[in-house]
């Protein structure tokens, strides 16, 4: 038996969802240009150290303050306000700012040859993970390897440790590697010092190996070149 269709009832409350949805689109937007604005002004407190008005110490411990949980996100902010041109941050609001983030990492491999129109309109069509899969496609020439999510309790008192170590990996890598990147680096540097001496030589060359590929690839010739002056 079907109910029976009030349609007063159903056309306000119809409209009350379109009402909400559209709110909170607003809202959204409206947040994604906000956090443009936040990046510019993160910017602009390190160049000019402004943090020392507050007789703090460093850019780091301002950041501390203000993002307590992760300063992983002010980061990002302040590499799409680096990297992308002005065009594309107007932009923002339409595509969000994880998109953004994306495209800084485009802007910032290609600098002036960067594409503008052409990645802000992707941003604009494709869903986020296809659009992700492309701007990956773009950096590494190749899809995405396969992936998991590994889960794993950690206790309050073990989170600042690793944020610390993450967030010092992010500073050494770029911006452009994921937090599994970096986590992947700390571990693989870990098990290249505990098999240095007396350990087993087939982990340490694929610690080693691993740690090698997250270089940049003007760090990777200079490392080559060293290893070839010191063999010869």
């Amino acid at each position: 038996m079907l109910p029976k269709l009030n349609p007063k009832r159903a056309r306000f409350v119809l409209t009350k969802i379109d009402q909400i949805l559209d709110w909170e689109r607003r809202k959204e937007a409206e947040r994604d240009t906000r956090f443009v604005e936040l990046g510019r002004y993160l910017c602009e407190v390190r160049a000019g150290q402004y943090w020392r008005v507050e007789k703090l110490k460093s850019f780091d411990e301002f950041l501390e303050r203000r993002f307590p949980e992760s300063r992983r996100k002010a980061y990002y902010l302040m590499s799409i306000h680096e990297h992308l041109p002005s065009q594309a941050r107007k932009e923002l609001k339409e595509v969000g700012w994880t998109k953004g983030l994306e495209l800084a990492k485009v802007a910032r491999r290609d600098g002036q040859d960067f594409d503008c129109a052409t990645w802000l309109h992707k941003a604009r069509t494709l869903p986020k993970e296809e659009f992700q899969r492309e701007v990956e496609q773009k950096l590494n020439g190749k899809e995405t390897e396969p992936w998991e999510i590994i889960y794993f309790k950690l206790y309050k008192s073990q989170i600042p440790i690793l944020e610390q170590a993450i967030a010092t990996a992010t500073l050494m890598l770029g911006t452009d590697k994921s937090r599994g990147y970096c986590l992947e680096m700390i571990c693989a540097d870990f098990l290249a010092g505990a098999h240095l001496e007396n350990g087993d030589p087939a982990v340490l060359l694929q610690a080693l190996s691993r740690t090698f590929n997250f270089l940049s690839e003007e760090q990777k010739q200079q490392f080559l070149e060293s290893v070839y002056q010191k063999a010869s």
